[in-house]
């Protein structure tokens, strides 16, 4: 329980210090989850330019309204993710619409379609920053490098069930970024994509 509640208390601490307006705070923040922000942002909008731009957004969200995150609802790494999911989930509207709007190719059933595309491709990369390194190294060996779970196991100095048993969990849990890519859903909070 303890070890548990370690984040959430430092979760809790950062809030404090932001809502005291420390600009270290917010640097600490920016340090440890930029790289969350840009690439989700980016993996939605698939534009560079536009995911520097949600990533300026959210930590200026942040830092105007710490007290929006309620550590209550869950870690403050899944309320940035949720927070970063919906602004970039919003422009990507804005900018598709606005293209519509101009004539340009596709339609609003299309659109929402990205949408739910982004949104999984978004989720399922949340899923993979967010599960425990073991998991992740054995599904990169298989993914990336094209490993099968024999060589995977050989790979991590782990037995053969225990390398099947990571990548088996390492795939449920990332078929849940499928089941819950409903639209507009965001990435964290509840369990919703």
């Amino acid at each position: 329980m303890a070890k548990k509640d370690v984040p959430l208390r430092w979760d809790r601490k950062m809030q404090q210090r932001l809502a005291r307006g420390e600009a270290a705070a917010l640097g600490e923040l920016y340090d440890r989850f930029a790289s969350l922000v840009h690439g989700l942002a980016h993996r939605v909008l698939g534009d560079e330019r536009a995911a520097d731009g949600i990533t300026r957004d959210v930590f200026a969200h942040v830092w105007e309204h710490p007290d929006a995150y309620d550590p209550k609802q869950g870690p403050l790494r899944s309320w940035i993710a949720t927070l970063t999911h919906r602004l970039a989930v919003q422009r990507l509207r804005v900018t598709e619409t606005a293209a519509l709007a101009r004539g340009g190719p596709g339609t609003a059933e299309e659109l929402e379609r990205k949408v739910r595309h982004a949104s999984v491709a978004a989720r399922a990369d949340y899923i993979v920053q967010s599960m425990p390194a073991p998991l992740r190294a054995a599904l990169e060996l298989a993914y990336f490098q094209r490993r099968d779970y024999r060589q995977t196991a050989t790979d991590l100095g782990v037995t053969e069930d225990e390398a099947r048993r990571r990548l088996r969990l390492g795939l449920q849990l990332l078929a849940t970024a499928h089941d819950a890519g409903s639209p507009g859903a965001p990435p964290g909070y509840g369990g919703a994509a």
